[in-house]
């Protein structure tokens, strides 16, 4: 099982990339938390393109009601933030985790601090040039597909 959450994402552009990406890579679910907006919107749908249909998705004002179960669960939880815990994404064998969730958190805030005491692993991605960090859609994208189980894939 596969899934990603999305706290206090705010680009409902950013939220429908992210949907459609999460159904490229065969993910099982996405968990909508904070200021996120959910669908249906057309700003979603725009980027989505109905992805937002296909993916299951729940969504919860406070992301620790759903990492709290998770946990519970025995999900292993990964959060895409620079932090000095973080640590190269390629790194870690996720294959090894039956259930995975990452988190993404807003552009300008990145994944909440509350949520710290359900992170299992913080990652990064290496950045080469002048600037520190990619969009939030494009840096999801490039984790969740690095991360693609073969066996997941639909034939």
């Amino acid at each position: 099982m596969r899934a990603i959450l999305l706290d206090n994402i705010r680009s409902m552009l950013n939220v429908g990339a992210i949907f459609r990406t999460a159904d490229g890579a065969g993910y099982d679910r996405v968990y909508l938390t904070g200021v996120t907006p959910t669908p249906p919107r057309r700003e979603i749908s725009k980027t989505a393109l109905g992805a937002e249909e296909s993916v299951p998705w729940e969504y919860y004002r406070d992301a620790r009601e759903i990492l709290s179960r998770l946990k519970s669960e025995g999900w292993h939880i990964v959060a895409l933030e620079q932090t000095p815990e973080s640590i190269d994404y390629r790194s870690i064998h996720v294959h090894s985790y039956d259930h995975l969730c990452i988190v993404v958190g807003s552009e300008t805030e990145g994944v909440s601090q509350e949520l710290s005491d359900f992170i299992d692993s913080y990652v990064e991605l290496p950045m080469l040039g002048i600037k520190k960090s990619l969009n939030v859609a494009t840096a999801a994208g490039i984790l969740i597909y690095s991360w693609i189980n073969e066996n997941s894939m639909k034939t």
